[in-house]
């Protein structure tokens, strides 16, 4: 429980920047349509729920470490050089972009030169990329929580004991310049942005966990409490349209109207979510780049971080205007393929789940001081992390990793049990039945020079059973 929530806060972080929470992004996008807006923007969290929970399970079945490692398997190779490309160039378009949100957003609250938020978070950046990825995820998701109660704050304060003219709220959005041409289309082209900003990093974060269903349940509820905070937040700038629509960050300029302090911690909260998305973008390139070398990827992220800050001086608002909708557009091949990908593995993804369940339940039998694993049992391990679509050795490590954690905290035989038997269920039967079939495919593969540069094709696995 505790590890899906902590990847829920640290995907919320990546996917709010500096348009979501300053709500310039829903100011454009949704609200310009007036009050149909609203319903755009609770299909944009439902969007956010179902692809959070495909990107992390994908990038847990395959252990990703960048975003290549995970389209090579799902989609064609000429497919996958222009998502490479569009997700790299995309990537540092809004990183640089967030970094203007960045500047925008203390000149706005504190008064200070624009090049000073900007150069903050740029050295934020550098500095939180030397840490461990444990260390990273924690900071990703750290002013998660603050974020969700300010804007619970801001929306009781536009609703509580107060009456809106909703008609003539509706007439002044429609004041407002929209990014696309009508709400449907702004729903999925907005998405298709969001996914862009989130799929590598997100990839990343459900390849460090190493039970899917913890990435799955992870990207789920980071996805629904996006898309709830998200909808909160358009409805209080929509009953406060009349004060902020010509506002950079119109959720600050509410904040500012409650109650100045209440706008300084509200900054400071947006500027660190700014800086998650802008550090998860930045971060992706790098390790897209490093071949697995620390300091390569330390090289690489700084080097496009200096040019992504020279880049911020176009302005945060005139650059989302620009060049959100063009990105949108790009992002559609990124759904189609994740769609198509996720659907294509959905059945591997669970007997996956399955075999990596019977790997930590082996694991835990190795390490406990009252049983002992059989040769059969040994043997059986290796199996399984073998015919994994991860890498078989450190599969092999995080499992003995997790079991360890799992036997730490649990403190009698019977606890241990119990927790098996709630979070660790298993069918054998389905196990041992689709372990052969796969060992043949396996071999089948082997033969074959074409197969070489595929995943396994795992089409004819019996899991009729499996749940």
């Amino acid at each position: 429980m505790q590890q899906s929530w902590k990847i829920a806060f640290a995907y919320i972080g990546v996917i709010v920047g500096a348009g979501l929470s300053s709500g310039q992004d829903l100011l454009q996008y949704f609200i310009s349509f007036g009050q149909i807006g609203l319903i755009g923007v609770l299909l944009l969290g439902l969007l956010n729920a179902a692809f959070g929970k495909i990107m992390l399970s994908l990038g847990s079945y395959y252990r990703a470490d960048n975003h290549e490692e995970v389209f090579t398997q799902i989609s064609h190779p000429i497919i996958t050089r222009i998502l490479d490309f569009v997700l790299i160039a995309g990537s540092f378009i809004m990183g640089f972009v967030m970094i203007a949100g960045a500047g925008s957003n203390l000149e706005q609250q504190f008064g200070l030169p624009f090049w000073v938020g900007g150069l903050i978070c740029s050295l934020l950046i550098i500095t939180v990329s030397f840490m461990d990825f444990d260390k990273i995820t924690s900071v990703l998701g750290i002013f998660t929580p603050i974020m969700i109660v300010m804007i619970f704050i801001i929306t009781g304060y536009s609703f509580i004991g107060k009456s809106h003219d909703w008609a003539a709220l509706d007439t002044i959005a429609h004041t407002i310049k929209p990014a696309t041409s009508n709400v449907w289309f702004s729903v999925i082209n907005y998405y298709s942005l969001c996914a862009m900003t989130a799929v590598s990093m997100a990839f990343i974060l459900g390849g460090s966990v190493v039970r899917i269903g913890i990435a799955e349940k992870g990207g789920t509820r980071g996805g629904l409490l996006v898309g709830l905070v998200v909808f909160i937040a358009a409805i209080s700038i929509f009953a406060n349209l009349d004060t902020v629509k010509d506002a950079d960050l119109p959720i600050l300029a509410i904040a500012n109207q409650i109650h100045p302090w209440l706008a300084y911690i509200y900054a400071i909260t947006v500027f660190s979510l700014i800086f998650n998305t802008a550090f998860s973008l930045f971060y992706s390139i790098a390790r897209r780049f490093a071949n697995g070398s620390t300091k390569r990827m330390r090289i690489v992220i700084i080097s496009v971080v200096i040019i992504g800050y020279i880049c911020s001086f176009f302005g945060f608002k005139d650059l989302i205007s620009i060049l959100y909708p063009i990105l949108g557009y790009m992002g559609l091949l990124l759904l189609i393929i994740l769609i198509y990908g996720w659907l294509r593995d959905r059945k591997d993804i669970i007997m996956e789940k399955l075999f990596r369940r019977k790997m930590i339940h082996l694991s835990l039998k190795k390490h406990s001081p009252h049983k002992n694993l059989s040769e059969k049992e040994r043997e059986l391990f290796h199996t399984l992390g073998d015919i994994s679509q991860a890498d078989t050795k450190s599969l092999k490590e995080d499992i003995h990793n997790e079991a360890k954690e799992i036997l730490s905290n649990t403190e009698t035989v019977q606890e241990l049990k119990d927790y098996v038997e709630e979070h660790l269920s298993i069918d054998e039967e389905v196990i041992h039945q689709n372990i052969n079939i796969l060992q043949e495919q396996q071999e089948e593969s082997k033969s074959t020079e074409s197969s070489k540069d595929r995943p396994i094709n795992k089409s004819n696995i019996n899991n009729n059973e499996v749940k």
